[in-house]
């Protein structure tokens, strides 16, 4: 059900939005293609979301529509306040919207559990973002799900299965404590001012537990150090971890001539044990 508000397209032509590339803006006008994203992030009725980077607002009006309990948007720029005042008067009391940097603010005393990320998120803070929420002090996180927009490579990295090009750090860090989907492709011409490349909808359900026991800090050294390197075998990659590597490796039953890309999850996970039982 569309709201009263005007379309996208004139929300930016009266308040002369034009996207900055040094903010990584490109702005998704389609409602129907940010109401799939609202969607994809399940039943909001009883949720508190969680949105970056709202710029004028299409997401923000989508998630709202599709019954978001209440919305706590970050906005750094501040020609997009306007815009998403007028979103904030159309649904009273539901939206709250916030400026400044995502990377510097924090939002949780302005939201209320369960609660879901849903952004297309500024494509220069994309993956620091990510590497946040999914490293935090403790688990389970604030977070039930986060339901993101990435560039398609990036997109592609979260999800990515030993031996691809694309598996790395993040699919290991996104897969050992979430279920991590990649939802559906959006093309370049779906953006304004379209972007150079496609984009991704990625899905990340959190697990209550990681999936294998490791500790968070020697996981992501070895992975960093494993694939900082990922041409070289691990007994020369990770030669800085422990004098006796090479016989650590063998323990776990990863040759130590095998690269970064051919360990799984679970291997990588025995690995960082096995590291904090030598330390």
């Amino acid at each position: 059900m569309p709201d009263a508000l005007p379309p996208l397209r004139e929300v930016i032509a009266k308040y002369e939005l034009r996207a900055k590339k040094q903010l990584g803006q490109n702005f998704l006008l389609d409602l129907n293609l940010t109401s799939k994203i609202a969607r994809r992030a399940g039943d909001l009725a009883q949720c508190d979301v969680l949105e970056i980077g709202p710029g004028p607002g299409g997401l923000t009006r989508a998630l709202l529509m599709e019954g978001a309990r209440h919305v706590v948007a970050i906005e750094r720029d501040a020609r997009c306040l306007p815009a998403l005042a007028e979103i904030e008067a159309a649904y009273p009391g539901r939206l709250t919207v916030l400026e400044g940097d995502a990377l510097a603010l924090d939002p949780l005393p302005h939201l209320t559990p369960p609660i879901r990320i849903v952004a297309n998120l500024p494509y220069n803070v994309g993956t620091e973002l990510l590497l946040r929420w999914l490293t935090p002090d403790t688990w389970p996180p604030f977070w039930q799900s986060l339901t993101l927009m990435f560039q398609k490579e990036v997109a592609e990295r979260i999800v990515a299965q030993p031996g691809s090009k694309a598996y790395g750090r993040l699919s290991i860090l996104a897969q050992w404590r979430c279920d991590a989907r990649l939802a559906f492709t959006l093309p370049p011409q779906a953006f304004t001012p379209p972007p150079k490349v496609s984009s991704a909808v990625v899905q990340l359900d959190r697990l209550e537990a990681p999936r294998y026991p490791a500790d968070p800090q020697i996981l992501s050294d070895v992975v960093a150090r494993a694939f900082n390197q990922r041409r070289k075998m691990l007994r020369a990659s990770l030669r800085g971890l422990l004098p006796d590597i090479e016989e650590v490796l063998t323990g776990v039953g990863i040759a130590p001539t095998q690269r970064a890309e051919e360990i799984g999850l679970e291997a990588f996970c025995a690995l960082a044990r096995a590291v904090a039982e030598r330390r």
